[in-house]
């Protein structure tokens, strides 16, 4: 399994980012591999449950996710099943700037060799787009975007 984690201060309120990062179509728009989303239906006690398509060297990669668990704007975990499989976890937590936003992906990689190979260049490519996600985030709260 592939653990990556990061985090950002976002000069905005808990309850704004929380909001942004509950609607599944402002993933798409802050996180440069995800293709599309599709099929969000709402979680009886709040959550989501959506399809989407993660593009990955020009490969489509579809699964979905559910959230197994939320508390309002403190934290959000989803499962990803799937092509790709594993594990999405938001945490909100105020700051002196504002909100400090840490967004942590466990992922399992198919395949013992493949896994092997392929977890030096998997790690780089998620911290990569992490990093990028995180900042995109910070900008579209930040400037109303």
């Amino acid at each position: 399994m592939i653990e990556v984690s990061r985090s950002v201060v976002i000069d905005a309120p808990v309850e704004r980012v929380f909001a942004f990062m509950d609607d599944p179509h402002n993933h798409v728009t802050v996180t440069p591999s995800l293709a599309e989303v599709r099929n969000v239906e709402s979680l009886e006690g709040g959550g989501k449950r959506l399809d989407y398509t993660f593009r990955m060297a020009g490969v489509g990669l579809d699964g979905d996710l559910v959230e197994t668990t939320r508390a309002a704007d403190e934290r959000m975990v989803f499962e990803m099943r799937g092509q790709l499989e594993g594990e999405i976890e938001l945490a909100f937590a105020p700051a002196e700037d504002g909100t400090e936003l840490t967004y942590t992906g466990r992922y399992e990689l198919p395949g013992r060799v493949l896994s092997a190979v392929a977890e030096p260049f998997v790690r780089r490519y998620n911290e990569r787009e992490l990093e990028t996600t995180l900042a995109n985030v910070k900008t579209h709260v930040e400037t109303g975007a």
